[in-house]
């Protein structure tokens, strides 16, 4: 299959791309790899309602199997790719395989970022970036009343609000003096912080952790200030870190991300990065930037099949990501790093608001709280204004 386009990760990127080449009228070998056993799927409900309405994985399927049959996409599941050798354009399995590719293209999305402290591969411990990790935390919280949650980012909270719900006690523990330090600003974070408190979860902020303690299974967690947190289960949620690994390993740029330009290209000819995993350049930010989002998948996926069938468009979004918490819905259009004043729209103490940042006068975000309509009208409006900035000056990508 010299011909072929092997797509390595079958997530939502990798399942999208391939379904755009199809769409695209390429008419070539399509491979879908993928290290889990699972069909392409969606993530997002990990944390949200697959968590806590225990409905069976096939429901987070994104296509059931004969669609990718009639589609002409061969499926390799729970396999991962050992080796990837460019020059020969050629990749190995895990299981001894080899394959011709004409086209790679990484969509390895990203896994749990380790933590350096004793006890993390105790029982009980656990992290959420797949199915069956789902599936193993579902069955330990049935076991148990104490949960400590190490993280106050998104993923940390939206489980939070699962547990409470569930009527076990939280406690999250956050290095940081706030939650949601890296992703929203101060307003938005203390409206959600009040929304867990007022539910009973218990919050540690600014407090480290140095060790999860027990014999086999865990028992407790223990902070930098001697306090031991007694606990029947722990999640670490302390973030992701992107799977350039392979990529890296063959000799293609990486910079925590597969590094690419704004055609989802790799610095090697023929081997493109979507997802997650990559690292491309935004002339509305000016910068290079790694997300990991819904949106980047599936839009980062087109413009990649674009570009692979000789039809490139530069891909530069304005970024939007979501978060269920409760009964309260964060919509998030732009990025707001670097931002140097903030305005909030409505009461930033009700259930309804919005928060937009502005850089230099220009818009580059707005945290829309309840509000789907200051959400659609946000990413309009950010992508007005950052056209005409990139429009009126050129764009630096460092790293």
């Amino acid at each position: 299959m010299s011909d072929a386009v092997v797509i390595i990760g079958a997530g939502q990127a990798g399942a999208q791309l391939a379904m755009s080449l199809r769409q695209g009228r390429f008419s070539g070998p399509i491979v879908l790899i993928g290290d889990e056993p699972h069909l392409p799927y969606q993530r997002p409900p990990l944390s949200k309602k697959f968590l806590s309405e225990r409905k069976p994985p096939d429901t987070l399927f994104l296509r059931p199997e004969n669609f990718w049959r009639d589609q002409g996409v061969t499926l390799i599941l729970g396999t991962p790719v050992a080796e990837v050798d460019h020059a020969r354009r050629r990749i190995d399995l895990i299981d001894g395989r080899q394959m011709d590719f004409a086209t790679l293209v990484f969509a390895t999305g990203t896994s749990a970022r380790a933590i350096p402290v004793s006890g993390v591969g105790l029982a009980g411990v656990y992290s959420l970036r797949g199915i069956d990790d789902a599936l193993r935390l579902r069955r330990g919280l049935d076991a148990a009343a104490r949960i400590v949650i190490v993280g106050g980012g998104y993923i940390g909270l939206e489980v939070a609000s699962v547990i409470r719900s569930e009527g076990r006690h939280v406690t999250i523990v956050e290095a940081q003096e706030r939650i949601l330090k890296r992703v929203t600003g101060p307003a938005v974070a203390s409206f959600y912080d009040r929304l867990h408190r007022d539910r009973d979860v218990e919050f540690l902020l600014g407090a480290k952790l140095i060790a999860i303690e027990g014999d086999e299974r865990v028992s407790a967690v223990r902070l930098s200030d001697d306090r031991r947190l007694p606990a029947d289960l722990v999640i670490v949620a302390t973030g992701a870190r992107a799977n350039d690994d392979l990529a890296a390993a063959s000799g293609i740029r990486c910079n925590d991300g597969i590094v690419v330009d704004e055609f989802a290209r790799t610095d090697i000819p023929g081997i493109y990065a979507i997802g997650d995993c990559s690292r491309f350049p935004s002339a509305r930010y000016h910068c290079r930037v790694r997300l990991e989002s819904v949106q980047n998948a599936i839009d980062q996926a087109k413009a990649a099949a674009a570009s692979i069938v000789g039809l490139p468009q530069p891909y530069d979004p304005v970024p939007w990501f979501w978060s269920d918490q409760y009964d309260s819905k964060l919509q998030i259009a732009g990025l707001a790093d670097g931002y140097d004043s903030d305005e909030a729209i409505g009461d930033a103490g009700s259930a309804r608001f919005s928060i937009e940042y502005r850089k230099s006068g220009r818009l580059i975000a707005v945290d829309a709280v309840n509000d789907a309509r200051a959400h659609m009208m946000s990413r309009r409006r950010i992508a007005e204004e950052s056209a005409a900035d990139s429009a009126a000056g050129g764009a630096s990508f460092p790293g």
